[in-house]
């Protein structure tokens, strides 16, 4: 009997509609080639809905996300809409409500030609960032005295536990293990000046005595950005706190051939999880069927390999990877020459081609 999947669908705004469109496509496709089922139920949350009906995430619609499987989220945000509005309400409630606290971001370019630096391969950009979600800057712990006065203080408090920083620290050792490339995990931190982080030094070496298996590798934030474009071979598995981990990848993702590939999954092991590209919502192109949806399909990619149906996930990359080393999708951009679902349709076709061997 074919496993059944429950996944909550939010396109969101902007293109989130157009290019979650062409992954669940993909998704439907590639359940049946690997013979489970996909059961998807759409909510309509985001600018449109929150303008007709002054409604952003009502705890009902909230529950009901809760029994899913998974959450595949399109992109939020409007110009119409005060900026952080929606987001707060949609995906910060997802994160913080759900306890999402692993955010994953992969780091992996396909293509040779993708990658803006000078003579780097495939082989020098395969690394993985785990960003803590749920803490740091973005705790929401902020205020203002005297507001829109010359006189105005805006303050914003930065939060670090030992639960939060201890339980990220210690799914990336797993996941570093898990990998079994460099066996390297590498602290990114910047406890040399945010003195609060010395929290994330201790652990980090507390935690990594159990994994004798795994090196352990030290960076400042600063030096990482520089090393990420200098030397990104250095990396295997990366560990951060929010703020950093934020800014790092998607310094990372223009690496790997930018915006339009990247995906992150938001994670609770064991429990309903998110998947999202990384990109924004866009509103330029909205409706114009010209964003490129690669990034959405690798999020459903990961959502699968996350559920644990990997041949469909291996299956999903495979596709994807073959088609932009064969540059049959030239770019990552909206500047491809083809349509959102052109590039759709090249990934349906190419999924029945791809080789599994997991």
């Amino acid at each position: 009997m074919s496993k059944t999947y429950n996944i909550a669908v939010i396109p969101g705004d902007g293109i989130g509609p157009e290019v979650v469109r062409e992954g669940l496509r993909v998704l439907a496709r590639v359940a049946s080639l690997e013979g489970f089922t996909a059961a998807t139920t759409t909510y309509p949350f985001g600018a449109e809905h929150y303008l007709k009906t002054q409604e952003v995430f009502p705890d009902s619609a909230f529950e009901e996300v809760k029994r899913h499987d998974a959450i595949l989220l399109g992109a939020i945000g409007d110009p119409r809409i005060q900026v952080g509005f929606l987001e707060f309400g949609i995906i910060a409630r997802m994160r913080f409500g759900l306890d999402l606290y692993v955010n994953l971001r992969p780091v992996k370019l396909y293509a040779e030609h993708l990658c803006p630096l000078k003579d780097r391969k495939p082989e020098d950009v395969d690394f993985i960032v785990v960003r803590e979600n749920t803490e740091d800057a973005y705790a929401g712990m902020y205020g203002y005295f005297k507001k829109g006065t010359p006189d105005e203080i805006a303050t914003q408090e930065i939060l670090f536990t030992r639960k939060g920083t201890e339980r990220v620290i210690r799914y990336a050792f797993e996941l570093a293990r898990r990998r079994n490339r460099a066996k390297k995990l590498t602290l990114v931190d910047k406890a040399n000046a945010v003195r609060a982080m010395d929290l994330w030094t201790r652990t980090f070496e507390e935690v990594g005595a159990e994994y004798p298996d795994i090196a352990r590798d030290h960076a400042y934030i600063d030096a990482a950005t520089m090393w990420c474009v200098k030397n990104p071979e250095w990396f295997d598995t990366v560990v951060t706190s929010n703020m950093f981990g934020d800014i790092l990848t998607d310094l990372a993702a223009m690496i790997q051939g930018g915006l339009g590939v990247a995906a992150s999954g938001n994670l609770h092991p064991g429990r309903v999880s998110l998947f999202e590209p990384i990109h924004g919502s866009a509103p330029k192109y909205a409706g114009k069927n010209l964003a490129n949806p690669i990034a959405t399909v690798m999020a459903v990619q990961m959502m699968l390999d996350y559920l644990g149906e990997t041949r469909a996930a291996q299956r999903i990359e495979d596709a994807v990877a073959a088609l932009l080393r064969s540059k049959r999708i030239p770019s990552l951009g909206s500047d491809s020459g083809l349509s959102t679902s052109q590039v759709g349709d090249l990934v349906l076709a190419e999924l029945e081609r791809a080789q599994v061997t997991a």
